[in-house]
């Protein structure tokens, strides 16, 4: 469990113990009374399915919609298919723009109709804006609750204006300052407000040099903006500069979280949003694909040492050093494959230096192949007296583990531009390929010179 979330252990013990013990009042107030809405998400997904839906019938309808966006897709989507428009209003009525268009993608386009239709005309308006990027692009994230200025009043019109709002949106650090055709020309830090004379205009103390995310850049390349610069929020524009809402750094955090879940359940061919209590039937059907490909693999693999059985049979002590050609070539190709991974996911890997990283990879490869090739040699020749063998695991060591460095680079590159996931594939066509190589050039030197 998460450091994070220790705290909430004993209130789930007691959770479960009160809807053991059929005393739901008690459990209704925990979870209504005390708990903030990202706490409440964390208990209904820390629960069985079983205890889960009698706990999600507690929570009060007013809260249900706080608690949704917590929760991961595959328990968000079970909820919100059980709520008909009407609740479904209800419940998100008061969220964040963004928010809220998160919550209406996971559900069919009839019901998202409906929802839209029951809201009022200028809130579907802003809802429609968002809807209209792909949740994984600064449009999808963004919040079109901003407050703008113009740059032809002074500081005290500015001041005065704020103080008629009952409350700044969320994350407000600068106001944005536009043109009559909503056009983005500046940005007006509230520190910078704050002290500076209340009878200037703003144009004259407005930044004009400041970070601006096109709607349709990738949510990566905005969490990459936000570190680059310590960014809280950023405005979002349209190609032709117009304002169209701005991104918090809440979102960003979102963002880099999923990223990095996704990166580490994509190398087990795992979905980063599953539940962790999915009935076996669904967890079951998900992993049986990612065991499909492992098989067909592994299949690849047996064929090729299928070749050169006789050679096997003849020579005992093959079969005792196979796998260590095999496992090193594993392992030099996966650090290759996660730097490159790495790199790619930060934006440091492109056409321009991608040969210079396939270069300093295979040299570094062809050394590493060198050193433990001269080790798993001599051990070779002392375990087997045998130089003619140790030679032979030696020269396959150097082989493996320069093609693992090749393999490592260019499989995420490629994978990258035919827009397929390195993380999600890359591992599996990595093994494969440093299984089979490692095999064949074992084996096959071991059948030329016996």
């Amino acid at each position: 469990m998460s450091p994070n979330h220790k705290h909430l252990q004993p209130r789930l013990d007691r959770l479960s113990d009160a809807l053991e013990s059929g005393a739901l009042d008690q459990a209704r107030r925990m979870l209504n009374r005390g708990l903030a809405p990202v706490d409440v998400a964390h208990l209904l997904e820390s629960t069985p399915p079983r205890e889960r839906n009698v706990l999600w019938e507690l929570v009060d309808a007013d809260l249900q919609g706080d608690v949704l966006q917590y929760l991961g897709d595959d328990i968000q989507s079970e909820f919100l298919g059980r709520m008909d428009a009407e609740q479904l209003v209800s419940a998100t009525e008061g969220l964040d723009v963004d928010d809220l268009a998160d919550l209406l993608q996971r559900l069919p386009n009839t019901v998202i109709h409906e929802v839209l239709q029951a809201m009022e005309a200028q809130e579907r308006q802003r809802i429609e804006t968002v809807l209209s990027y792909p949740e994984d692009t600064a449009g999808g994230l963004m919040n079109t609750d901003t407050i703008t200025i113009r740059p032809d009043i002074t500081l005290d019109v500015v001041l005065r204006y704020l103080r008629r709002h009952e409350k700044l949106p969320d994350s407000t650090d600068t106001l944005l300052v536009v043109t009559r055709r909503d056009e983005l020309i500046g940005t007006l830090p509230l520190n910078l407000l704050l002290v500076s004379d209340p009878s200037i205009l703003v144009r004259e103390v407005m930044n004009t040099d400041f970070p601006t995310i096109q709607a349709t850049a990738a949510d990566t390349e905005v969490a990459s903006l936000f570190e680059k610069f310590d960014l809280i929020s950023a405005p979002v524009v349209s190609t032709d500069g117009a304002l169209l809402g701005r991104i918090t750094i809440d979102d960003v955090v979102d963002v880099i979280r999923e990223d990095a879940e996704h990166q580490v359940m994509s190398m087990a061919g795992l979905d980063e949003d599953e539940d962790t209590f999915a009935p076996a039937w669904r967890t079951g059907r998900r992993r049986a694909v990612w065991l499909g490909i492992n098989l067909v693999a592994a299949t690849i693999v047996s064929f090729a040492i299928g070749i050169f059985e006789s050679t096997i049979q003849q020579i005992t002590a093959l079969a005792v050093l196979m796998p260590i050609v095999s496992s090193m070539g594993g392992i030099a190709g996966s650090q290759t494959l996660t730097v490159l991974i790495r790199g790619i996911a930060l934006g440091h890997v492109g056409g321009a230096n991608v040969r210079w990283l396939l270069v300093r990879e295979m040299l570094s490869g062809m050394m590493n192949g060198v050193l433990w090739a001269v080790i798993v040699a001599l051990v070779a020749v002392v375990r087997f007296d045998d130089y003619k063998l140790g030679g032979i695991i030696a020269l396959a060591m150097v082989i493996n583990l320069t093609i693992a460095a090749l393999a490592g680079t260019l499989i995420p590159v490629l994978l990258k531009r035919l827009k397929i996931d390195p993380a999600l594939s890359g591992g599996v066509l990595l093994t494969t390929i440093t299984d089979v190589v490692g095999f064949v050039a074992f084996l096959g030197l071991a059948a030329a010179f016996y």
